[in-house]
């Protein structure tokens, strides 16, 4: 199974290349400077350079041709505004979305946020408004389009503590923090599960399994 991943070189990605590059998978991660390629190679991943704010469908279509599935784990990041919100979490996942059909590939999972489904609360810091509201339209773009499998995951707040390998994952699961490694373990088991096409899910610290959480979330 080949896998194609935009936002290559962030947290959640390394450590998805690590899952999938160990267990057999061939993948590739698409990165925005060269000076990156080298981290994706020490997990096993093919590293793509290509900045999904500057390309257009073609170019990312052309990096997609032959993909099994693609995950879209790009940010903004900390530290950038209320626009590159909007060019990053909405504009390059609906990008990777039309190239991705462009290229044949229907498997499409995007790493969503908690709090997304719904206008943010009042008080809420601003750019992170913009945050939400900018997962909320990627989200809906998504799942509008019969043309993919998308499964929309939504993690809780994310930690780097080490994975415990136990979730909790379902349409609605109350808010909780997860590690980002169990994050990448459900992304990897969430690729090979057909049944989770057309969900979105939440996803938290819990008592389950990944593996059996996956197969109880399946449609």
């Amino acid at each position: 199974m080949r896998t194609v991943i935009a936002g290559g070189h962030g947290k959640i990605a390394l450590r998805l290349e690590t899952v999938l590059s160990t267990r057999g998978d061939e993948v590739a991660g698409l990165i925005r400077r060269p000076e990156q390629a080298a981290d994706l190679r020490e997990r096993g991943a093919e590293p793509i350079v290509c900045d999904l704010e500057q390309a257009s469908v073609d170019e990312v279509a052309a990096h997609l041709r032959g993909a099994d599935a693609v995950v879209f784990a790009a940010g903004a990041g900390p530290g950038s505004g209320a626009d590159r919100k909007k060019t990053v979490d909405h504009a390059a996942a609906v990008l990777f979305a039309d190239a991705a059909e462009r290229a044949g590939v229907r498997r499409y999972v995007i790493v969503s946020s908690m709090g997304a489904d719904s206008e943010p609360r009042p008080g809420t810091d601003p750019v992170f408004a913009e945050y939400l509201r900018a997962k909320r339209a990627a989200d809906e773009d998504i799942k509008a389009r019969p043309g993919l499998d998308w499964t929309v995951l939504r993690p809780g707040a994310l930690t780097d503590d080490a994975g415990s390998g136990f979730v909790a994952l379902a349409e609605h699961t109350g808010r909780g923090a997860v590690p980002r490694d169990d994050v990448a373990a459900v992304l990897a088991a969430l690729l090979t599960e057909p049944g989770t096409a057309g969900r979105t899910l939440e996803l938290i610290g819990g008592p389950v399994p990944v593996t059996e959480a996956v197969k109880a979330a399946t449609a």
